[in-house]
């Protein structure tokens, strides 16, 4: 049998404890195959064909907001399509090279959704600083129908969003960008007011900057959340060493190093360290006792534990029935070593 022949068996389980076994059932891996695409679909319909409307009226009308707001749906357009194929790329069994499967796919589509964001955003920015001191004339009347027409769209494709699954944070993302979008159409809308009973033509380039002003924080925060995924960094709501601590902090536990906490997708977190014991400690329960830690209080359950008894040249007695680590169990941990009592991070 050469080296790459297989009994026949399944690829489309993981069986051992700690992943996808019998303990896991109904953990959800980033992207749901259930995510309701037929709300996304209604949403993407909703938008992109007032967003074709919107733009003639605001060339026709000579609204910079009008133009920027269609400029902002024309991303949330994008964000909704991404996430409806990084969704039938995610539901795609792991196989192969990747090990993961697809789910990075949503990661991916949600930084260039913020990556576009930004860029629009200094087009836009420079546009309406140009048109501050030398605003053209604006049917003031027809930016705002326009603009209390995008209210009721927005707030419609922002309710179907919200009836599909939004642990995706390409969905997420969308559904925020449309919440965006609602805030910067009332603000046209309060511009269009304006230009028509005052004539103050620069309210339309303002509007526009509020509009650039909110592209700029969805696109950094989208930029920032899936770097942060893209970087294997922690989730932002668990503290790495805090994590490390609580771990050593169980008995009959003396180290804890080579913890790596990292998000493999929207949703799902994973975990790996390498756990020493005292000599009389049962690896095994200290094993299953960590795991329920770990799934209990930071909902974290991908985990993959080595569990091994310290060496008795590395422990030391301290107080009556104390017994402690002194070194590291691997020549070049990565990252600070964790031991019961006061250490360095």
């Amino acid at each position: 049998m050469s080296a790459h022949d297989h009994a026949p068996h399944d690829h489309g389980t993981v069986g051992h404890e700690g992943h996808e076994g019998p303990g896991h059932a109904g953990h959800s891996h980033g992207v749901a195959a259930d995510a309701d695409r037929r709300w996304l679909g209604i949403a993407l319909g909703l938008i992109a064909g007032f967003m074709a409307i919107e733009v003639v009226i605001g060339v026709l009308a000579h609204s910079l907001a009008l133009i920027s707001d269609a400029a902002h749906m024309l991303t949330d357009a994008v964000s909704i399509v991404l996430a409806l194929i990084a969704m039938r790329l995610a539901a795609r069994p792991a196989r192969g090279g990747f090990t993961y499967g697809l789910k990075r796919a949503e990661i991916l589509s949600a930084q260039a959704n913020g990556l576009t964001l930004l860029l629009l955003a200094v087009w836009l920015a420079y546009e309406a600083v140009r048109r501050l001191f030398d605003p053209p004339p604006v049917e003031g009347g027809l930016v705002l129908v326009t603009a209390l027409a995008g209210i009721v769209v927005n707030i419609a494709a922002a309710w179907c969003i919200s009836r599909a699954n939004r642990t995706s944070l390409a969905v997420e993302g969308a559904y925020q960008h449309i919440l965006n979008d609602l805030f910067a159409f009332i603000g046209t809308a309060v511009a269009g007011l304006i230009v028509l009973t005052t004539g103050f033509r620069q309210a339309d380039s303002i509007a526009s900057l509020v509009v650039v002003v909110l592209m700029v924080k969805a696109g950094y925060g989208l930029v920032r959340e899936s770097g942060r995924i893209l970087l294997e960094a922690a989730p932002a709501h668990v503290d790495p060493d805090t994590v490390g601590d609580r771990l050593v902090g169980q008995p009959p536990v003396t180290e804890v190093h080579d913890l790596h906490i990292w998000t493999i997708t929207s949703g799902q977190a994973a975990l790996s360290a390498h756990v020493l014991v005292a000599p009389e400690g049962d690896c095994h329960a200290v094993r299953r006792d960590l795991e329920a830690l770990l799934a209990k209080e930071y909902g974290i359950t991908h985990t993959t534990l080595q569990v091994d008894h310290a060496q008795d040249s590395l422990l030391t007695v301290g107080r009556p029935g104390e017994v402690r680590a002194v070194d590291t169990h691997c020549a070049d941990a990565h990252g600070p070593v964790h031991r019961q009592g006061p250490h360095d991070h």
